[in-house]
């Protein structure tokens, strides 16, 4: 069913909009004069992935996701680590890229690449830290074909055609796209349909303010439940419209996982459309608010650790080590040595110079960060 846009009560979302876009644009402007802004960015990013898992209704553990990106896991990735290492690369990726093309045809066919995201590791995810498996010859939990593998399984299918080619025989075929599984997808889904209705909303609403359109959208694509196997990019192409507006500027993307988790469920996804829409307008000021927060916590802890600089030698590698725990929301010994060059027994004797917090309780595979 087609969703009505002439049922949208404007009067009852005035005070919300106006709320939301205050908060959003108070918190883009603090990011971009502030310098530990990109810091503060690339925090919020991994509380958005493992945020987005959790309205799903999957538990991933921030600790988990960090070592993961980072191609330090202490276990075998699980699926759902997996889909929210997919989560977090396609918001790079969204931020790689100008406003408007995750939703544009190219960008969104990108986004959603059959479900590449969550079957392969491309070559972008791996230049940001994607986990090797443990076993090379074996493929990970959740399907995940091992990266080296791939490449070389790549490499032989081209030497195989150039050799064909230069013997004269006739070039093998490249593999075509495998059918999809009826056992995984509902052949009787009709996602193109569904996608065709979104994008129609997506035209008519081009005029909107953009935090209305944004929870338009959104709301419009839970509604039609549009992909069957990534509910998830919904919410990123919501947060997109925002950049393409100019709403939110380049690096920052809103954390509107974060903020839709902060609202009650019942809230979120009542049957009333004032209620719901009320609630994702709630959900994207709670974000912008969640995220000032977290950058005044790291201004306190940038002005407590660097009281543990003063009177360090121009080659000490503590500042790079205040640079990067302010960056991440936690960090092992393993991350330290090789961001900062250094050896793990050095990295453990920095982290004890500069009194970080450890976060685990464990014995072994710790991790510190400052809250």
């Amino acid at each position: 069913m087609a969703y009505d846009l002439t049922k949208i009560p404007i009067q009852a979302l005035l005070q919300p909009i106006s709320e939301a876009t205050a908060a959003l644009t108070r918190l883009d402007e603090r990011l971009k004069q502030s310098p530990l802004g990109p810091g503060c960015l690339e925090r919020l990013q991994f509380h958005d992935a493992c945020a987005s898992l959790w309205i799903d209704g999957e538990l991933v553990h921030l600790e988990d996701l960090v070592l993961h990106d980072a191609s330090r896991d202490i276990r075998s990735p699980t699926h759902e680590l997996t889909i929210a290492h997919a989560v977090l690369r396609a918001r790079r990726k969204i931020l790689r890229f100008s406003g408007g093309w995750a939703l544009s045809p190219e960008g969104f066919a990108a986004l959603r690449g059959a479900e590449s995201l969550l079957e392969n590791e491309d070559e972008e995810g791996r230049g940001n830290g994607v986990a090797m498996p443990l076993n090379p010859q074996i493929e990970t939990e959740g399907n995940e074909v091992d990266p080296l593998a791939q490449d070389l399984a790549a490499l032989d299918a081209v030497l195989e055609r150039s050799t064909a080619i230069l013997s004269g025989a006739p070039a093998p075929q490249r593999e075509t796209p495998k059918k999809r599984a009826e056992i995984v997808y509902d052949p009787e889904w009709g996602e193109e349909d569904r996608l065709a209705e979104w994008r129609e909303v997506l035209r008519k609403t081009e005029s909107m303010p953009p935090i209305l359109r944004a929870v338009l959208l959104l709301d419009t694509w839970n509604s039609l439940d549009v992909l069957e196997r990534t509910p998830w990019l919904g919410r990123l192409l919501a947060a997109s419209s925002l950049s393409e507006a100019g709403l939110t500027s380049a690096g920052h993307l809103a954390t509107v996982n974060l903020g839709l988790k902060l609202i009650a469920r019942d809230k979120r996804t009542s049957k009333n459309l004032e209620t719901r829409l009320t609630a994702l307008l709630s959900a994207l000021t709670a974000a912008a608010e969640f995220g000032l927060k977290e950058h005044d916590k790291l201004v306190l802890a940038r002005q407590t650790l660097e009281h543990r600089l003063k009177g360090r030698r121009k080659s000490s590698k503590l500042p790079e080590l205040v640079d990067l725990v302010l960056s991440r929301p936690m960090v092992s010994a393993s991350m330290i040595a090789k961001d900062i060059g250094v050896t793990p027994q050095a990295a453990l004797r920095l982290v004890e110079e500069l009194n970080l917090r450890e976060l685990t309780g464990r014995g072994r595979f710790r991790v510190w960060g400052i809250v």
